[in-house]
């Protein structure tokens, strides 16, 4: 990525020359499948006489013009170009050829394997608008956009302002000449073209305005298209947003577009919503599956206000946009859809994965510190998301929610249109809520790390409490002691379910709180620190309520206590202070018994890892037998079609390790064994293909009469998933060479490929590629795009080895690259992270 990247410094420095005013921006997708015509109009005012640069990335540059004045085409170098003598109000033209891309960033071009048809959608966060025009690339330089764009005449055209009717040539196209937006950052302006399907609705907003709805996806995934289901979540999101903003729907109209090759779960494009076709469902999914896209669409629909029509300055308030998003979506689903679980869901998927995040080498504040874009490019993490969205709950149950929205209210209507700092939220809260909220922010966001909370219980010899205290500890590297509000619930055994009979609320605060309430009190059977989870730190099990887990989670009859038992346990494994052979009891003992299917999903992807990489070397064969067998007999006992069913079964798949287990998903995929209710449906079966291939059951040829079978855009992700996970040198060698030494393939089949190379069924063939993987990381680095590399370097660390020679090599490249890219540096310390707590989690293993 050189000569791409900006710092803050020269942001902040060229917002005191520049302010925009707007852009015509006129774009021609008729000229072949490389590139497209790109003419930016941008007018602007500056310091007179001052110096500055527009941002551009762009195969060829034919023309520029600076207030009618011709500029050599030589001011274009590497992302950039040059502008001098600038007067106070300006006119630049910018004529160049621009490249479409396979990597999901800029303009994404990608042909349907079904039908040969060509589908378009722009991804422009964080900093790919200048891959398609000239753009001041940076959130606090808003501007009104006005897009003109040429295409085929059967096509539909989509952006952020409605579609016009197009003028048709005769030449087979047509030209849609777009409404200019209200003022808005140029990373969530849109373009999305193609033959694309679609149907329309409608809603009237608080303010009395109908907005218009629409729905798209491609032309060969539409009969899965529930757009009905859409548009009622979308209505239902509105409403609530509408009502505790306090603010209508600020944009036109309001369209949702289910795009292939997508890298991120959606992107919200102001009015014109970007969606992995993920959640176009054409086979079967779990229910943690149908909940996450609920979540998303409104996490998206949030984003309308908060990041769209409010938005922070510089990179380092990312969070404002993400913490805000993950926290409305998710309290708006809980509260006005179906999925009423949803607090369950974000404490088994995202607190798992900040506190996963936050203890990692690279964790950071919430507010983070972002130098350039390279920094904020690896900032879309656990902290950003999950733990902000965490830290706002919190918030949330101290200053009361009414005051919360009342804040929040606030803040969008002081700040329409314009761009924030941290700051400027906290000062409409502290308002609505009466508190000073600088010490909590100082704590909250602008320190890293993670707090355990471990229950002190004295009891005498009646099992009577004498002395009850909830003992604070943080890491050595980030000792910041916290305040948290919290619950505590004892639970007893009465009868066949382990149910609450004592809960108290309170805050905590130091390293140590007493809590002389529950003196007097019987001892329980299980502790619960944190109960409702109200606070954002990982709690301890007592040795006896740990004991009663073990043996009795799946009987506590409120799904989020069961979350936070779950998550408990697995923090006392990973952190190396239980066994992992206690964790794999736990798992294979309860998880038969859960319900949510979200911690049905977390925990089994865990107990894999157990599994795989958690117990010591010496007892991992015979783990993985029990694991696998384990999982086969309780896809057995499952419910007839049930969700439970349907993971359970694909977990033993993915967790296969012998002959025998091969054997079963042979017979299973090939219908010889059934399980009631379980169909082996489009995905399944790659899925057990997959297993198969990792096995050594099937052959490249097998994959290829597959994929002929399914050819398809999914069907060939699968497919190239499947080859790479042949346990052959030949195979892994083939795939890292379709990965590393060529740059063809698009971005989720770069992803696919990767965690097939990775199967950990073929783990020993992954110590040959130790050496080319370090060797490969600085030309990679340097020559894909941000997200390519970033799928390559992660994706490709030989992970499963887990020992202290890949640990060695590691620490190795680290210490020889000081001066490699921040970036970069980050991702490697994060892999090696994962080793070190992988032999030290083995180590545990090894007491017992």
């Amino acid at each position: 990525m050189p000569g791409e990247n900006l710092t803050r410094i020269e942001a902040q420095q060229r917002r005191t020359v520049v302010d925009t005013a707007e852009y015509d921006v006129v774009l021609d997708l008729t000229r072949g499948p490389e590139v497209f015509g790109s003419r930016s109009t941008v007018r602007f005012t500056a310091t007179e006489g001052a110096s500055t640069f527009i941002d551009l990335i762009a195969a060829q540059v034919h023309a520029i013009t600076l207030n009618g004045t011709p500029i050599d085409t030589a001011a274009f170098a590497d992302s950039r170009i040059t502008l001098t003598g600038l007067a106070a109000s300006n006119e630049l033209v910018v004529d160049a050829d621009c490249r479409y891309t396979n990597s999901g960033e800029g303009l994404h071009r990608f042909v349907d394997p079904v039908d040969g048809e060509v589908y378009l959608y722009s991804q422009f966060e964080v900093p790919d608008s200048r891959r398609v025009f000239a753009v001041f690339e940076q959130p606090d330089l808003k501007a009104g956009f006005q897009f003109t764009v040429t295409a085929p005449a059967g096509w539909k055209v989509v952006s952020n302002s409605p579609t016009p009717d197009p003028v048709a040539d005769d030449h087979g196209a047509a030209t849609w000449t777009f409404a200019r937006t209200p003022r808005i950052s140029s990373y969530i302006t849109a373009l999305i073209a193609g033959p694309y399907e679609a149907t329309f609705s409608e809603l009237t907003s608080s303010s009395g305005r109908v907005i218009p709805l629409g729905v798209y996806a491609r032309k060969s995934l539409w009969q899965h298209m529930d757009a009905d289901y859409i548009f009622d979540k979308t209505r239902q999101g509105f409403a609530y947003y509408e009502s505790k903003f306090d603010y209508p729907y600020p944009f036109e109209k309001y369209d949702q577009l289910f795009v292939p090759e997508f890298n991120a779960g959606a992107m919200e494009n102001a009015g014109a919503v970007t969606f992995t076709e993920t959640y176009v469902f054409r086979s079967k999914v779990t229910d943690a599956v149908k909940e996450r896209r609920v979540v998303t669409i409104l996490h998206e629909l949030a984003h309308m206000w908060f990041g769209d029509l409010v938005t922070m300055k510089w990179w380092n308030d990312l969070w404002l946009n993400e913490s805000f998003a993950e926290w409305a979506s998710t309290i708006s689903t809980a509260e006005a859809t179906e999925w009423t679980h949803a607090w369950t869901t974000f404490n088994a998927m995202e607190k798992s994965w900040a506190y996963r995040q936050d203890q990692l080498p690279s964790t950071h504040p919430v507010v983070a510190t972002i130098n350039d874009l390279e920094d904020v490019q690896v900032n879309f993490d656990g902290i950003t998301y999950a733990k902000g969205g965490s830290v706002l709950k919190q918030l949330t149950a101290w200053v009361g929610i009414d005051a919360f929205f009342a804040g929040v209210a606030a803040y969008f209507a002081k700040h329409e249109w314009g761009n924030t700092e941290l700051s400027d939220l906290l000062a409409e809260l502290e308002t609505t809520s009466g508190r000073d909220l600088s010490a909590w922010s100082k704590k909250w966001l602008e320190t890293a790390g993670v707090n355990t909370l471990s229950p002190l219980i004295e009891d005498n010899a009646d099992g009577v409490i004498t002395r009850f205290a909830v003992v604070q500890t943080a890491p050595a590297d980030y000792p910041t002691i916290r305040p948290h509000r919290l619950g505590i619930g004892f639970y007893d055994l009465e009868g066949d379910q382990l149910v609450r009979v004592h809960h108290v609320e309170l805050d905590v605060d130091g390293d140590r709180t007493d809590v002389p309430e529950l003196k007097g009190l019987k001892r329980p059977d299980l502790v619960l620190l944190n109960d409702d989870d109200l606070a954002y730190a990982k709690i301890r099990l007592d040795d006896r309520s740990l004991a009663t887990a073990v043996a009795h989670l799946g009987k506590i009859a409120d799904p989020l206590a069961r979350a936070l038992v779950w998550g408990a346990a697995w923090d006392q494994t990973r952190d190396a202070e239980a066994s992992p052979s206690d964790y794999v009891d736990l798992v294979l003992g309860n998880i038969g018994a859960e319900t949510e299917s979200t911690t049905i999903r977390t925990t089994l992807s865990q107990l894999l890892l157990t599994a795989t990489a958690y117990v010591a070397p010496e007892h991992r064969d015979h783990t993985r037998v029990r694991v696998a067998d384990g999982l086969w007999a309780l896809a057995q006992s499952a419910v007839a079609g049930s969700d439970a069913q349907l993971q359970l079964a694909t977990t033993f798949a993915a967790a296969a390790s012998t002959p025998s287990h091969w054997a079963q998903v042979q017979r299973l995929r090939d219908g010889e064994v059934t399980l009631p209710g379980l169909q082996i449906d489009t995905d399944l079966s790659w899925q057990l293909l997959i297993s198969l291939a990792a096995g050594g059951l099937v052959t490249a040829s097998d994959i290829d009469a597959a994929l002929a079978a399914d050819n398809t855009a999914k069907g060939g992700e699968f497919a190239a998933h499947a080859k790479a996970a042949l346990p052959t040198h030949e195979a892994k060698q083939a795939a890292w060479d379709s990965l590393v030494n060529s740059d063809t393939l698009p971005n989720t089949v770069v992803r696919s490929a990767a965690a097939g190379f990775v199967n950990p069924a073929g783990v020993t063939l992954l110590e040959s590629f130790v050496q080319p993987y370090f060797d490969m990381l600085l030309p990679v680095w340097n020559s894909r795009t941000y997200q390519i590399a970033s799928y390559l370097i992660t994706g490709l660390y030989p992970a499963p080895l887990a020992d202290k020679a890949l640990r060695d090599a590691t620490r190795a490249w680290l210490a020889e690259h000081a001066d490699a890219p921040a970036a970069l540096r980050r991702i490697i310390a994060e892999n090696l992270a994962g080793v070190e707590r992988a032999l030290s989690v083995q180590a545990r293993d090894r007491q017992d």
